[in-house]
């Protein structure tokens, strides 16, 4: 049956329904999975007594750099796979891998079992990406993709304040297994969800066979500027994962977060709410995705004629500054400051990347570049997890100085900016 792509009305009545529920499918697909990951590098190290696994932080950043550069390398067959067979049925094997890696995660305590179910998580996820945007692509139009599109991004970072704010808290004080049956279901109900309400959107007049993908990326891999482009950039992306690993590990070993806890427990009184709050691993996604969502159209707005390089640049050196503060006080409020201002570099860097990759990309194979663009996150959190770990262990536990991690994290920032700086001068196509 034919399906129209938007109805007549403007704004948010342009949008039909099969836009609403992959909106609520990202919603609480990004929510389980931040809710996941704002506590699970913690959960893994915790002692057995504290209800946690007692893995090594080595081995931790292990298996952190496995499994999400699944999230980023995936979808590259994912999207062939769903234009091949079908969104719907994507879907349905998506949700089921998902909520089937998260349950079993909840139940398992071996390095090697914990391993193999969060490898479960990361495929389901993998192949869950492209199909949200893809089926947003399909049921839009040039009249209402802009705000289509921004709605959507919206959802990712709304799902990542929501559920480690109010859910994961709640959920850890019963059991830490409760926070991976919270995600097994936020995740598993979509299956109804896929079932009785999403529609097959329509199908462009061409499809890419998975050969023809891969051919795609072989192309792609051989132009070295591109590949050199990307492995500069995801430096910066080092940094970042390190919000979900060594970040929350400082936080929680070293970072007395009571200043925090009084100044907010006393705002929430004055309110006539009187609780026992506490700042906790989980709110660092919470301040990221906070951020995001109070200033980001703010920043879109202040950069939206700059020119892609030296908005770039402005955004990594804020992320470096962001780091770099983590090292000049253990202070609860300097602790805050540093994440803020790393997700506000964050903020700024990222969309004049994809813009970036546009500019530089040939004209007639523009599309095939952003499409392979996502690898910065591939190299990113496969060097962050194992790096992050074993610097962790070094410079902190062994040495007692966690100033000198941050700094060096900080100096990789530097590096990515002078990177960038070098291949703009010497190997970016000239226009």
């Amino acid at each position: 049956m034919k399906q129209e792509h938007t109805t007549q009305g403007k704004g948010f009545r342009s949008f039909n329904r099969n836009y609403w529920t992959v909106i609520i499918m990202e919603f609480f697909e990004r929510g389980s999975y931040y809710g996941v990951m704002s506590v699970l590098s913690v959960y893994l190290v915790m002692s057995v007594n504290d209800g946690g696994l007692g893995f090594s932080k080595e081995g931790v950043g292990v298996i952190k750099s496995t499994i999400t550069p699944l999230l980023y390398l995936l979808p590259i067959l994912s999207g062939a796979l769903a234009d091949r067979f079908g969104y719907k049925r994507l879907l349905m094997f998506a949700f089921a891998t998902m909520s089937l890696g998260y349950l079993l995660t909840s139940m398992v305590s071996s390095y090697s079992l914990v391993f193999l179910s969060l490898l479960l998580m990361a495929v389901g996820a993998g192949f869950f990406k492209p199909i949200i945007s893809g089926t947003i692509a399909r049921e839009t139009d040039e009249r209402n993709s802009g705000l289509g599109f921004g709605i959507f991004y919206w959802s990712i970072n709304l799902g990542a304040f929501i559920f480690p704010l109010i859910l994961v808290p709640y959920l850890k004080g019963i059991d830490w297994s409760y926070i991976f049956i919270m995600a097994a279901i936020g995740t598993g109900w979509l299956l109804l969800l896929n079932l009785f309400v999403f529609r097959e959107p329509p199908r462009p007049a061409g499809t890419q066979s998975v050969g023809a993908v891969l051919k795609g990326a072989v192309m792609v891999l051989k132009d070295y500027r591109f590949v050199l482009m990307i492995v500069i950039y995801s430096m910066f992306w080092i940094l970042y994962f390190q919000m979900f690993d060594t970040v929350l590990w400082y936080l929680t070993e070293y970072v007395d977060m009571s200043p925090v806890n009084s100044s907010v427990n006393g705002l929430l009184a004055w309110f006539g709410l009187h609780t026992d709050w506490k700042f906790d691993a989980e709110h660092v996604t919470v301040i990221n995705a906070g951020t995001i969502i109070a200033l980001q159209l703010l920043i879109s707005s202040l950069v939206r004629n700059t020119k892609a390089l030296p908005t770039m640049i402005i955004g990594i050196a804020l992320g470096t500054i962001g780091m770099a503060i983590l090292s000049v006080s253990m202070h609860a409020w300097v602790f805050i400051a540093g994440i803020v201002i790393f997700s506000i570099g964050e903020m700024t860097a990222h969309p004049k990347f994809i813009s970036y990759v546009g500019l530089i990309a040939p004209p007639d194979k523009k599309a095939l570049y952003l499409g392979y663009s996502f690898l910065y996150g591939v190299i990113g959190s496969g060097v962050g997890g194992i790096l992050g770990a074993t610097l962790y262990v070094y410079f902190v536990e062994e040495l007692q100085k966690p100033g000198l991690l941050w700094l060096i994290f900080s100096f990789i920032g530097v590096f990515t900016i002078i990177g960038l700086l070098l291949y703009n001068r010497y190997l970016a196509p000239k226009k």
